[in-house]
C-alpha cells in the first residue's frame, strides 16, 4: 500500500531517545528508550482487555500521579499471561531505567509488543538497559518509531505546531487492533504546559475520536496504549488550539495504523451520517469496516453494496428504517432510501481498486455522525497470523 512519511517531522524541547538491537529475535531495532530532561505531566488510556499485559498493570499504577519522565519500549516478546515473572520483569526493568538515568523508577512507563506467552530475555534486556544515559539523544524519533514495530511494513511519526510548542507523536501497530479504551502502542510528546486538570480528559476526547474510531481485525489488544507526555519548556499555549493539534496527530496515526493493517492492501474510510446518535453512527460505522464481507469486496474491487446493507442491517437496530437509508461508494449513491440506484459497475469497480475508498452511509433519521478507518482483508493478514510464533 502506498504510503508517504511526513516531509517535515519536528522534535519538541527536552525529549531524548535512543534505538538499539539487543538481539530478543532479529537484528532488527528491538529497544528504545524516550526520556524527558524534565519531570512532565503525563496522561495515558490503557486497553480494557480482562488479559492486560504486566506492562500495562504496571504503568497503571506507575501513572496515577499524573507525572513520567522515561518510557522504556521493547518489541518481538510481549510480557503478557506470565504471571507474577511477567510482573516482576516489568518492574525490574523500569527499576534499572530509573538507576541508569537518575530518576524515580515510578516515572518509568515499561512497554513490550510481540508475541504473547514467552518470557521476556532479561538478560539481553539489562545489558541493553546498561550505559543508555551516554546513548540518549535529541531528534532522534524517527528511529524510535522504527524500533517499537512488529508487524509494521513502515515507522509512523508525524508532528504539528500549536504557537509555541510542538506536539510529536510515533505509533505501531498493524494487527490485533480495535482498540477498547491495536496490537497498538502510540505515545504523544510535547513540550507545551498544559493543566493536570485537563490532561486525561483531553487525551481522552481525541484518542474516541481516532484510535476508538479505528478496526483492523475486531481483536483488541492485551497491550494496546496511548501516552501523552507534556514537559512544559515551550510555556503556555491555547488549550483549543492544541486540543486540534493533538486531534490532527493522532488521526494521521490512526490513518496509518489503518493503512498498514496487516496484508492490507487498501484503506477504507467508514462515514454515517443521519443517525440519532454519535454512538449509533459509529456502532454501525464500525459494523461495515469490521465486516469480512465489506473488507474482501474492496480488496476485490467488487462494488457488491449489498455487502453494506448486510452489514448496517445486523445493527439489529429496529430504529433503522430500510426505506430512509442511502449507501454510497466515493461520491457515487449505489443504494438510496430503500432502492438500488442504476449506476455504472465499472467506473465503481475503478474506484474500488484505488488505494484509499470511501463507503458513506446516511440512516436519513437524525443530525448525528462518525467516521470510522479500516482496511481490506487479503490472503497476506491470513499468512501473517497463521505462522506469526515460527
Amino acid at each position: 500500500m502506498n504510503h508517504t512519511p511526513p516531509t517535515e517531522f519536528a522534535h519538541p524541547q527536552g525529549f531524548l531517545s535512543l534505538a538499539k538491537n539487543i538481539g530478543i529475535k532479529d537484528s532488527t531495532l528491538d529497544l528504545t528508550v524516550i526520556y524527558s530532561t524534565v519531570r512532565a505531566r503525563a496522561a495515558a488510556l490503557f486497553t480494557r482487555s480482562r488479559f492486560p499485559g504486566a506492562p500495562v498493570i504496571v504503568g497503571r499504577k506507575h501513572i496515577t500521579n499524573g507525572f513520567a519522565r522515561a518510557l522504556v519500549i521493547n518489541s518481538k516478546n510481549a510480557n503478557v499471561a506470565m504471571g507474577k515473572q511477567g510482573i516482576d520483569n516489568a518492574m525490574e526493568t523500569c527499576r534499572i531505567v530509573g538507576r541508569e538515568l537518575g530518576i524515580n523508577h515510578r516515572d518509568v512507563l515499561p512497554f513490550s509488543t510481540g508475541v504473547i506467552g514467552r518470557p521476556l530475555p532479561m538478560e539481553k534486556i539489562r545489558a541493553g538497559l546498561r550505559g543508555i544515559r551516554d546513548e540518549l539523544k535529541p531528534d532522534n524519533l524517527k528511529l524510535a518509531a522504527e524500533a517499537i514495530m512488529t508487524t509494521d511494513k513502515y515507522p509512523k511519526y508525524v508532528s504539528c505546531r500549536v504557537g509555541p510548542a510542538v506536539i510529536a507523536g510515533i505509533a505501531k501497530g498493524a494487527g490485533m487492533i480495535e482498540p477498547n479504551m491495536a496490537t497498538m502502542l502510540v505515545y504523544v510528546m510535547t513540550d507545551a504546559e498544559l493543566p493536570e486538570a485537563s490532561l486525561r480528559s483531553m487525551l481522552k476526547r481525541v484518542v474516541d475520536r481516532t484510535f476508538n474510531c479505528m478496526s483492523i481485525d475486531t481483536d483488541t489488544s492485551t497491550s494496546d496504549t496511548v501516552v501523552l507526555m507534556a514537559n512544559g519548556l515551550a510555556g503556555k499555549v491555547n488549550l483549543r488550539e492544541f486540543e486540534n493539534g493533538l486531534l490532527q496527530v493522532c488521526e494521521y496515526l490512526t490513518r496509518e495504523i489503518a493503512r498498514n493493517g496487516e496484508g492490507a492492501t487498501k484503506l477504507i474510510v467508514v462515514n454515517v451520517g443521519g443517525a440519532k446518535s454519535q454512538v449509533q453512527a459509529k456502532r454501525v460505522a464500525k459494523l461495515v469496516a469490521n465486516s469480512p464481507l465489506v473488507k474482501t469486496a474492496v480488496y476485490g474491487s467488487d462494488p457488491n453494496w449489498g455487502r453494506v446493507i448486510m452489514a448496517v442491517g445486523k445493527s439489529f437496530d429496529k430504529s433503522i428504517e430500510p426505506g430512509r437509508v442511502t449507501i454510497r461508494f466515493g461520491g457515487a449513491d449505489v443504494f438510496r432510501k430503500g432502492l438500488p440506484v442504476a449506476c455504472d459497475l465499472e467506473a465503481l469497480r475503478h474506484y474500488l481498486s484505488q488505494t484509499e475508498v470511501s463507503i458513506g452511509v446516511d440512516l436519513g433519521i437524525g443530525k448525528a455522525s462518525a467516521r470510522v478507518w479500516g482496511c481490506d482483508l487479503t490472503e497476506g493478514y491470513i499468512k501473517e497470523n497463521a505462522y506469526y510464533t515460527t
